[in-house]
């Protein structure tokens, strides 16, 4: 899924202000009915305009829509391990091409005009109209190319549903009774059931469809923690759900918020003020430049005149990149694309341009993590004359001829995708003599322009969809060449070699051999140069002290259903 460029220093924090907000499991249920109520707050730059599943294709989207849908089969809190949700179970068969899931008894979705006001039981009927919906060719479904190679009869649905749905749904997808459905696939795929933890396959009524059509966008109707409350302009606000069917390990009642509420900022110096003041709880981008002037010094921590929080590191499943669309000729020719990953200082990039903030990437484009062993893919060399010998080899020598180009980039002005955009604009004339101009849009306006084929240089970034490399190398399939998308290879990158791996991949179960197989399909997305990743980074949190239970995980997957507010003492 798509994400901003997000950097922060730990140290730059400190650790002024922080309180222990750790919670002592044994003690959580003499807390008992104390722990519920209170709202909690937060900002986002980005606004939420589409809260239905479908059309959840960023981090920011999804933080909203996953409290409001279950998705099929979750993910612990560690981010790792494939947990029940909607399904409370599922078996595999042993040729690995059918999956059985057993739905979870007693689900209901929220009250609403659709289902006449009331709230109805959620079934295997439910589970296979979304998923079939996630198959289909309409405007409004924006994951389509996660099951339309994998679920059998998924391609050919999608083909005859480009205007409306079609009765019976994907063949391969079947009801086999009222709490089980089978989805049978082309090939065995091990990742499935990761696969299936994807918020986008968050469970919805057909109802709500058939009375809502396009606008369901703007009418969840799901069955998760939290209900909408009211969605405007400048925010939205999640009422609690008071009949949600999961409970802790105690067997207490969640979610025990009363509420969330997330509000719009332009600006992060307005949004840490808030954090400061206490108007808000949680903050997920912190510029380091601001954050002695906005969390205030030591001696301001020591005399108690700074908001009590807590900073939180995970290593992020994601990467930041530079893109360069084979639309136009000049980069289909692999010296060029070649030329600007061998121009490019990775190291300086991170060291003077970012102030240290972030890892340069020295290797391939998933990231290096428990999932993946990057260490095993060799990166570009930072090489400057090997540089210019391929741009000249290529028809530009020193970069005379070579058109002026720009690169697009969303956000803040002098953010850090920002700077990470002029410091490569400026690597590239005094390495290669290539102008390059960057223009700062909305995200959604880079986004049509990478859809459209306007942009042909952009950066972004991509955080995995589910805990698997292939949720990286997915990007680059042959196949999706051809869609109009600006995500599912934006680039127009078409290799038979790297196609074949990818298939490979797709069909072993061997862990240690798929390893191998991506591994492969990375060290083949270096050697064609096809994109230029940049950087990777942390996600890092900072959150008032108040607020207790407070997880987060390498997919930066944000679960509110069971955090509790509990004010320090002092401050009631």
């Amino acid at each position: 899924m798509f994400k901003q460029v997000v950097l922060i220093s730990v140290l730059a924090l400190g650790t002024a202000g922080c309180s222990d907000d750790s919670v002592n499991v044994e003690n959580l249920k003499a807390i008992g009915g104390a722990r519920y109520g209170g709202e909690f707050r937060f900002m986002s730059s980005e606004k939420i305009e589409a809260l239905f599943p479908l059309q959840a294709t960023t981090i920011y989207t999804q933080r909203i829509t996953s409290q409001i849908f279950d998705p099929i089969l979750r993910l612990d809190a560690s981010g790792s391990k494939v947990i029940p949700s909607v399904a409370e179970s599922f078996t595999v068969s042993p040729d690995g091409k059918s999956y059985t899931l057993s739905i979870r008894k007693g689900i209901y979705f929220h009250p609403d005009e659709c289902l006449d006001g009331e709230g109805r039981e959620l079934t295997a009927e439910d589970v296979k109209f979304t998923l079939d919906m996630s198959c289909s060719g309409l405007a409004i479904n924006d994951v389509s190319f996660m099951l339309h190679d994998r679920v059998v009869g998924a391609a050919a649905y999608n083909d005859a549903t480009k205007k409306q749905l079609k009765p019976g749904g994907v063949s391969g997808i079947q009801v086999v009774d009222k709490y089980k459905v089978r989805i049978n696939l082309v090939e065995a795929f091990a990742g499935f059931d990761k696969l299936l933890t994807y918020s986008g396959f968050g469970v919805f009524p057909k109802e709500a469809y058939d009375f809502y059509k396009n606008e369901i966008r703007k009418h969840p109707v799901g069955t998760g923690p939290f209900m909408l409350e009211a969605h405007s302009s400048k925010g939205l606000k999640l009422k609690r759900n008071p009949h949600y069917w999961a409970k802790d390990q105690f067997g207490n009642q969640l979610p025990f918020l009363a509420g969330i509420e997330l509000s719009y900022t332009k600006n992060k110096r307005s949004e840490l003020i808030a954090f400061r003041e206490r108007k808000i709880d949680l903050v997920l981008e912190i510029p380091t430049e601001e954050v002695d002037n906005i969390l205030g010094s030591l001696k301001e921590a020591q005399e108690g005149k700074t908001v009590k929080h807590k900073v939180d590191s995970k290593q992020s499943f994601s990467v930041t990149f530079l893109g360069m669309s084979q639309r136009n000729p000049i980069f289909k020719d692999v010296r060029v694309r070649k030329a600007f990953n061998h121009a490019i200082n990775r190291v300086d990039l991170v060291n003077h341009t970012l102030l240290g903030e972030g890892y340069p990437v020295l290797n391939g484009f998933i990231p290096n993590t428990e999932f993946f062993p990057a260490n095993r893919v060799k990166g570009p060399e930072y090489n400057v004359a090997k540089a210019k010998s391929l741009l000249a080899q290529a028809g530009f020598p020193n970069g005379e001829g070579f058109p002026v180009m720009t690169i697009y980039v969303s956000g803040n002005a002098d953010a850090a995708n920002h700077s990470l955009a002029k410091g490569i604009a400026a690597q590239l004339k005094q390495n290669l003599g290539i102008s390059v101009l960057v223009e700062l849009v909305d995200f959604d306006k880079r986004n049509q322009y990478v859809k459209s084929g306007k942009a042909i240089l952009w950066i972004s970034g991509w955080i995995a969809d589910y805990p698997d490399g292939e949720s990286f190398l997915s990007l680059f399939y042959g196949k999706y060449a051809n869609m109009d998308s600006e995500f599912m290879n934006p680039f127009k990158y078409r290799s038979s070699t790297f196609d074949n791996l990818y298939e490979r991949l797709n069909k072993e179960q061997n862990p240690q051999k798929r390893t191998d197989i991506m591994v492969e399909c990375d060290q083949q997305l270096v050697n064609d140069a096809v994109v230029i990743p940049l950087i990777n980074d942390d996600f890092i949190t900072m959150i008032n002290s108040r607020v207790r239970n407070f997880k987060t995980n390498s997919l930066e997957n944000l679960d509110f259903s069971s955090i509790f507010i509990k004010e320090p003492r002092g401050s009631e």
